[in-house]
C-alpha cells in the first residue's frame, strides 16, 4: 500500500480477477483494497532478480532459496489504503481467500467513500470473487517513466524507436530473437499517443519494438522530428505507453 511494489508473489495460481481486501496477517483487520488484474507463471530465480522493482524481494533472499516456492506473480492495480481498518473474523483453516460478510463489506465501502481519490469504477461488494473486470484497464494505472529515446532521422525514416538505453527494464520473457520465428513467449501492450493499443514483443537483437507498422502513424500524427524525445512509461506488468516530448 506504500506504492513500492505492484506484484504479490505467491506459491499458487489463482483464477480470481477484480477487487479484493488486503489484510495484515494476524491483525484481524482489512487495511485496504486492490484489484487483481492477472497472475503469471512461476519465475526462475534469475527472472525474479530481474523484476525486483515489481516485488521488492532482495536478491540475496531469492538466491538463498528461502522464497523459492513464492515465485508466482499476482499483478495488482489500483491499490487503496482504507482511512480506518475494518475488523473481520478470520475463520480457521482459511489460507488464501476469506469470504467477507455483509457487515464487513459495508464497512469497507463506507471507508472507500471517505477517500479523496475515488476508485476507477464503482465497487458494489469488495469481496465478490465472481465478478470479472472486463474493462480495458490501461488508463487506471499510475504511470512511471522507464526511459526516454531521442529520435534520429533514421528512426523516422524506418519506423522504429531505439530502446537500448533502458532495454533491461522490460520483462525478459517479452524479449525474442531477431526475426518472427524467434518471437518471445509473451507480448506487451503498448498504448500510444493518437492511436489504438497494440500487442508486440521485443527484438532482442536490435532492441526495438518488433511490431513497427503503427510507429510511422505515431510519428505522423504527432509531427515527430529528429531530436524529439519519446517517453516510455510502465503502468502495470506488461503494459506500457509512449508519448512524444519536444
Amino acid at each position: 500500500m506504500s506504492g513500492h511494489k505492484d506484484w504479490e508473489m505467491r506459491s499458487t495460481r489463482t483464477s480470481h480477477r477484480g477487487w479484493f481486501g488486503l489484510i495484515w496477517k494476524g491483525m484481524g483487520c482489512v487495511y485496504g483494497v486492490a484489484r487483481l488484474s492477472g497472475a503469471g507463471d512461476p519465475l526462475s530465480p534469475d527472472e525474479m532478480v530481474a523484476t525486483f522493482e515489481h516485488h521488492r524481494i532482495p536478491e540475496d533472499m531469492i538466491r538463498s532459496g528461502v522464497v523459492a516456492k513464492w515465485n508466482r506473480p499476482w499483478y495488482l492495480a489500483d491499490v487503496r489504503r482504507l482511512p480506518t481498518p475494518v475488523r473481520y473474523e478470520h475463520p480457521n483453516g482459511a489460507v488464501t481467500w476469506v469470504e467477507l460478510g455483509e457487515t464487513v463489506s459495508l464497512g469497507i465501502e463506507r471507508q472507500l467513500a471517505l477517500l479523496e481519490e475515488p476508485l476507477p469504477e464503482s465497487v458494489s461488494t469488495v469481496d465478490d470473487t465472481r465478478q470479472k473486470d472486463a474493462r480495458a484497464p490501461f488508463l487506471e494505472f499510475a504511470w512511471r517513466q522507464i526511459g526516454e529515446s531521442v529520435l534520429t532521422q533514421g528512426n523516422i525514416d524506418h519506423n522504429h524507436i531505439y530502446l537500448r538505453e533502458f532495454f533491461d527494464r522490460f520483462p525478459k520473457d517479452t524479449i525474442g530473437g531477431s526475426n518472427k520465428a524467434e518471437k518471445a513467449s509473451r507480448e506487451i501492450t503498448v498504448a500510444w499517443e493518437g492511436g489504438q493499443e497494440i500487442l508486440t514483443d521485443l527484438d532482442g537483437s536490435k532492441k526495438l519494438f518488433r511490431a513497427r507498422g503503427w510507429i510511422g502513424t505515431f510519428f505522423t500524427l504527432n509531427n515527430a522530428r529528429a531530436g524529439n524525445r519519446v517517453l516510455v512509461e510502465e503502468g502495470a506488468p506488461y503494459k506500457y505507453r509512449i508519448s512524444l516530448l519536444r
